[in-house]
């Protein structure tokens, strides 16, 4: 696509939708983190960003600064604004509390899950069977999760899951790229709908604590590796 068309496409966007101009910034690049087109580490400048979207600089600017609250972007001395990169840290704190809200998630939709939402979930999970494309496997996983969030029946629970997910979005490739993770996940969700069906809300948050540990050991995994590859890393 062509730099006049993202532009056009960015500012008739707000205009058909009645948006504030900040707000069309910040689904700009948060639509821009999802899509990999900006990856942690890299350096945002509001005129590069006004320029693509069409917009002027003020929106883009309250755009950044609300993202930074949200720790989605951060000053770096060296290079300035960038998108977020964690550190290991940050991966564990986020995992930690995505095992706690999904493990949460996954009792309360034991209890509160029609059987109609439970057929569904069934359905995403054996849909998964049929899929060999990473991108087509991480779209259908985060359908399930996000439906897992919803028969929570919680409102506020889902607040903060959604919150988690835009973290989320930092982390980088998915795990279910690894040969045989996307296999294992298929397995560990299916444990965790035949726990939501004989409504075992113990077992279900369980099952869904163990499978979040199992994710984490692969992202864990992905982040040192990533590391080790970095130009000047030497290892201890």
């Amino acid at each position: 696509m062509s730099e006049h068309k993202v532009r056009k496409t960015a500012s008739s966007a707000a205009n058909e939708r009645g948006e504030p101009r900040s707000e069309q910034a910040y689904r700009y690049i948060i639509d821009a983190i999802k899509e990999g087109t900006l990856p942690p580490g890299t350096r945002v400048r509001e005129v590069d960003l006004a320029e693509r979207t069409g917009l002027s600089r003020t929106p883009v600017r309250e755009a950044l600064n609300r993202l930074q609250l949200e720790g989605l972007v951060a000053n770096d001395p060296a290079r300035g604004t960038i998108i977020t990169e964690l550190d290991h840290g940050m991966i564990s704190e986020l995992y930690a509390m995505r095992e706690v809200l999904e493990g949460t998630a996954a009792g309360l939709a034991a209890r509160h899950a029609s059987e109609v939402e439970i057929a569904f979930l069934r359905e995403i999970n054996e849909r998964d069977a049929q899929l060999t494309d990473t991108l087509d496997l991480v779209r259908n996983n985060k359908l399930f999760h996000s439906t897992l969030y919803r028969c929570a029946h919680n409102r506020y629970l889902l607040k903060m899951l959604h919150s988690l997910q835009e973290s989320m979005m930092l982390l980088g490739p998915s795990t279910l790229a690894k040969p045989g993770r996307a296999e294992a996940a298929r397995r560990e969700h299916n444990a965790i709908i035949e726990s939501m069906e004989k409504r075992d809300s113990k077992a279900a948050e369980q099952l869904a604590r163990q499978h979040i540990r199992e994710a984490y050991k692969e992202a864990r995994g992905i982040f040192w590796r990533a590391l080790t590859c970095k130009p000047g890393h030497r290892v201890p």
